[in-house]
């Protein structure tokens, strides 16, 4: 770890833990494809005392866990067990049943009829199968409640049970894709998504602290998840955690992990698929999930819909962005160093990561902190990313 990294970034989380009505506590850390170069941690894993944050302290890291589902359907590919145009419903039958939302009657019914199309394994590892997330769409919203729709964070069938918003392949819509994907595994492995994910991604790249139920250990170092009010202040969820004994391995959200371990997989990337202990994925499979897959068509901005779960989101706006096999690609250079071309993505408690292929340099940001896009801890990765690219990659000290 070179004194120009460590100083540019301990600054970097220092100043977001240390402001009044900052962050309570964060872990972040850097890596090229031989190992970590930068571990930090500042602040305590919950407000008012709860022990400092430290390296191996755990998080639920929500959206993060899409790319490890995804590495699970590109390992099914790789065998030819499945293809990305296989429809959906050949493995998670229960897909068939779910139709297009048209809209709502006068009296707030909604009005559904079938789709065009089945849904293929592909438009759900790129979110164009029609889902979406109610926290980012009114229409989920209005659905749910007319429907009694529960929340993706219930990890039940009943939640994935809800609709489309358009026809399979018409556009990009961020959501529950993704959950499906991992109810594809399952039926496509015979094998609870979870158990599929430990024997064939966290083995061979040691990540013993990673898992949808948290082992005594991982929960003794489990950091708080927190609301930030319309005042600033930040109110511990000292209760909230995921179900632990979920009904469904939610394949979009359900993981707790260590930035530690999130590294691992970083490095896997960056490495085109070799781990620690063994190959997770062939280099011509690691270059085809970070790929476009969208071709003209591109991502947008995440409108908050439920103001305690999300602000407006967006990464670099104004910069075109598209999608691979889940994971963003920013078309252009971005601000930070990032050249354009390569992948990253984000958690709902703010957690965020880069992995760029081309200069062998990825991070990770974790905070545990609702509603997503905090603008203090987002900044703060903002600037995090900018002080590794301007010590690792503009100094070439890494």
């Amino acid at each position: 770890m070179t004194e120009a990294v460590k100083e540019g970034a301990d600054r970097v989380l220092r100043g977001v833990a240390e402001r009044e009505n900052g962050v309570p506590g964060v872990v972040a850390m850097a890596t090229d494809r031989g190992g970590n170069f930068y571990e930090g941690a500042a602040g305590e894993r919950e407000v008012g005392g709860g022990g400092p944050m430290t390296a191996d302290t755990v998080f639920a890291i929500f959206s993060c866990t899409k790319a490890v589902t995804g590495v699970t359907v590109m390992q099914l590919v790789e065998e030819g067990v499945l293809g990305l145009d296989d429809p959906a419903r050949e493995y998670a039958p229960e897909i068939a049943e779910i139709g297009v939302l048209e809209g709502f009657d006068g009296s707030g019914e909604p009005r559904v009829r079938p789709p065009s199309s089945d849904v293929t394994v592909g438009q759900l590892m790129l979110h164009t199968a029609g889902f979406g997330y109610d926290f980012f769409n009114h229409d989920l919203v209005k659905y749910g409640e007319a429907r009694g729709v529960p929340s993706v964070v219930t990890a039940t069938m009943a939640s994935l049970n809800s609709v489309l918003l358009f026809d399979p392949g018409e556009r990009w819509e961020y959501g529950s894709n993704i959950d499906w994907v991992g109810k594809v595994v399952e039926g496509a492995r015979g094998k609870r998504l979870g158990e599929v994910m430990r024997e064939r991604v966290f083995e061979p790249l040691g990540m013993n602290d990673t898992a949808f139920t948290m082992t005594p250990s991982m929960r003794e170092r489990r950091a708080t998840i927190h609301q930030r009010g319309d005042d600033g202040a930040l109110v511990p969820l000292s209760g909230f955690e995921l179900p632990q004994e979920p009904e469904q391995h939610m394949g979009g959200h359900g993981l707790y992990a260590t930035v530690g371990d999130y590294m691992k997989f970083i490095r896997m990337v960056l490495n085109d698929g070799a781990g620690e202990h063994g190959r997770v994925l062939e280099p011509e499979t690691v270059e085809r999930m970070a790929r476009n897959g969208l071709g003209e068509m591109k991502i947008k901005g995440l409108p908050g819909v439920i103001p305690n779960l999300t602000n407006d989101a967006e990464f670099f706006p104004g910069m075109p962005k598209s999608w691979a096999y889940t994971f963003m690609i920013n078309d252009e250079d971005a601000p930070t160093g990032r050249p354009a071309g390569e992948l990253g993505w984000a958690g709902l408690a703010n957690l965020y990561y880069w992995i760029d292929r081309k200069n062998g340099l990825g991070g990770f940001w974790a905070t545990q902190i609702f509603p997503f896009a905090d603008p203090v801890s987002f900044t703060g990765y903002m600037d995090f990313e900018t002080a590794i690219y301007d010590a690792a990659v503009r100094n070439q000290v890494a």
